[in-house]
């Protein structure tokens, strides 16, 4: 992380990157009295920089992929003697026989070369050899209905492995052998299939009521993507399924349970589930609210890297609600940690950080809350409420040069959205009208007498808003 140049600077925060990313180091700070040069282009910060090795999130992985890189050392050619050694002294084994066989997937990487000693044409002829050996021993499991064989035969099918080409009908075959053998995965990924269809590649006939019931045979065999997914279809009436909010109850807790860094998100679905400010009426008449008990799911949730569960807490920390104390350091500190993965609300939440900054911990800065608001009105899907802040970034000038005609796009997008804040500045402007609406609202920011800057209310700041606000704050304002 690059050191800030002045040492008085407040922007640094303890445990967490400062949100200032390298692409803005070493400019000068944006005026903020409004004398910028009208001419100078937007900035521009190239959002691809690698991050920081400690930053990272763990990159999803399949299954077979976890299988293949679970071991730390790389693999060797006594390992897999001593393991043809056992192979043939134990044929039933048939665990250690498929360990062999994954092992001689990766020797077909780690080894062939012989360590680069090899040409190119002896080693391509080691990969095969290790390859094809493999696949034999692969499909004898698969002959003797082994089922974490059928598994990782339907993965390399499903991907295209151990030189076969993609065939997503054989895949599923596979997948549901091994399913009907009782191989929890398997029948997660059977269900899957059965919900996609051969358009989108699920290499079976879409068909809903199975992919129900096979959702429901994987979360009884303990798979805990099957749980997470059946409390869902539950609690919201999906999949053709009438709306039961006890049972999703019973199975978001088992899948969350079970939670870990794979499969954080039962804990942030339940987290909401057990929010004293839950919309749905359904949940109100079946749930009784636990703001406690939602606030520890989603620190789990946050702690294990789920972005969603960062954002809610970021939230949380800005509002005062969940039973936290409003603390502008902790919400800016989760608000980064799920920007720095991507997450678009809480981008657009850094956005109205440093449009307001906060005294002593980070510093105001109309570039930076422009850079990012303009990087969540990138979302996929589209986030209104981000187009709405560029808009109103590029109508008065904020961190970027005035142009009406950039922002009523801005507005436009926005409004095809049927944002009405967008739509009712559209119409402002097509009759004329004065000056855009204050950022933020007149509840959320105000400027100072000398019309510098902008604050957040002061109540606000001293805790003086009730545990239901955050809702209420979100709905009324103008900006983030």
């Amino acid at each position: 992380m690059q050191q800030q140049k002045q040492t008085s600077n407040p922007d640094s925060l303890p445990a967490h990157p400062v949100p200032v990313r390298p692409g803005l180091a070493g400019q000068s700070p944006s005026p903020q009295n409004g004398s910028a040069n009208p001419a100078r282009a937007p900035p521009v910060r190239q959002y691809n920089m690698p991050t920081p090795q400690s930053q990272q999130a763990p990159s999803p992985r399949s299954s077979l992929d976890s299988r293949r890189f679970s071991q730390a050392q790389p693999v060797s050619q006594a390992e897999i003697n001593r393991l043809q050694a056992q192979v043939n002294a134990h044929p039933q084994d048939h665990k250690t026989a498929l360990l062999l066989a994954q092992k001689l997937v990766e020797a077909s990487t780690v080894l062939a070369s012989e360590n680069g000693r090899l040409d190119p044409r002896q080693t391509a002829k080691n990969r095969e050899k290790y390859i094809l050996d493999a696949h034999r021993r692969i499909k004898k499991l698969v002959t003797h209905g082994y089922p974490e064989a059928m598994f990782y035969l339907a993965d390399c099918y499903g991907q295209g492995l151990l030189g076969l080409e993609v065939d997503t009908k054989e895949a599923f075959n596979l997948y549901q052998a091994a399913a009907k053998a009782g191989h929890a995965q398997a029948a997660y990924r059977t269900a899957v299939c059965c919900e996609m269809g051969p358009e989108e590649g699920g290499g079976a006939r879409r068909d809903i009521p199975k992919a129900v019931q096979w959702y429901r045979r994987a979360a009884q065999l303990q798979d805990v993507s099957a749980m997470y997914k059946l409390g869902v279809v539950l609690l919201k009436g999906l999949l053709g399924q009438a709306k039961n909010v006890a049972e999703a109850e019973t199975w978001l807790k088992r899948a969350a349970e079970r939670a870990d860094k794979d499969n954080p998100h039962p804990l942030h679905e339940l987290g909401l589930l057990y929010e004293s400010e839950n919309p749905d009426p359904a949940v109100k008449q079946k749930i009784i609210p636990d703001d406690q008990y939602s606030r520890e799911l989603f620190m789990k949730a946050a702690k294990l890297g789920w972005k969603l569960s960062q954002f809610r807490l970021g939230q949380a920390y800005e509002y005062g609600s969940l039973g936290l104390p409003i603390d502008a350091r902790s919400s800016i500190a989760w608000y980064s940690k799920a920007a720095a993965q991507g997450e678009h609300g809480a981008e657009l939440a850094l956005s109205g950080w440093y449009l307001t900054g906060a005294e002593g911990i980070l510093e105001h800065s109309d570039t930076e809350a422009y850079l990012w608001a303009r990087k969540a009105a990138s979302a996929d899907p589209p986030m209104p409420k981000a187009m709405f802040a560029m808009g109103y970034y590029t109508e008065t000038g904020i961190g970027c040069p005035k142009s009406v005609e950039e922002a009523k796009k801005w507005y436009g997008r926005a409004a095809a959205y049927k944002f009405p804040k967008a739509m009712e500045r559209l119409e402002e402007l097509k009759r004329g009208g004065g000056a855009a609406a204050g950022v933020g609202g007149e509840k959320r920011v105000s400027k100072d007498a000398k019309g510098a800057r902008l604050q957040r209310r002061d109540a606000r700041a001293q805790g003086q808003q009730g545990q239901g606000s955050a809702q209420k704050e979100e709905a009324d304002c103008r900006l983030m």
